[in-house]
């Protein structure tokens, strides 16, 4: 099973779509989901709460976390972190490979648009602020492994 965390906004449906090449097995998961494939398996969820991702990750091989928030600062200091950590505690209970699509605003300005895996972290916003914050949380994860 693929999960797609946010499948409703334009990145989750287009991922679903190039999904269908490689399985049928796809897990749609938003407040309000819709199919894309004929075969998608949907999974109505609030990513604020922990039980729901718990629920909507379990059997997953992949999540990928998609999901978008209102741009809002306040908002997004408020519940990416929220966000992050279900999703990360549900992929580790589960077992399940986390793929996080992820924006830019982290990044120094003078690395874009030359960037590279060494580009440094450096943003330039507050919105890039809690952007590097929950990358930190992700990347905390992968380095304890």
């Amino acid at each position: 099973m693929q999960t797609i965390l946010g499948a409703g906004g334009p990145i989750g449906v287009e991922l679903a779509k190039a999904l269908k090449k490689y399985t049928s097995r796809i897990r749609l998961v938003s407040r309000d989901p819709k199919k894309v494939n004929p075969e998608d398996e949907l999974f109505p969820a609030n990513l604020l709460d922990p039980a729901e991702v718990d629920r909507a990750v379990k059997g997953s091989k992949i999540v990928y976390l998609t999901a978008g928030l209102k741009y809002n600062h306040k908002k997004w200091k408020k519940q990416w972190p929220v966000i992050v950590q279900n999703v990360i505690d549900a992929c580790i209970r589960y077992d399940a490979k986390l793929v996080f699509f992820d924006n830019v605003y982290m990044y120094s300005e003078e690395s874009i648009p030359h960037m590279t895996e060494n580009s440094r972290v450096d943003p330039p916003s507050k919105k890039g602020k809690v952007r590097a914050g929950i990358s930190e949380m992700i990347m905390k994860e992968v380095w304890t492994e």
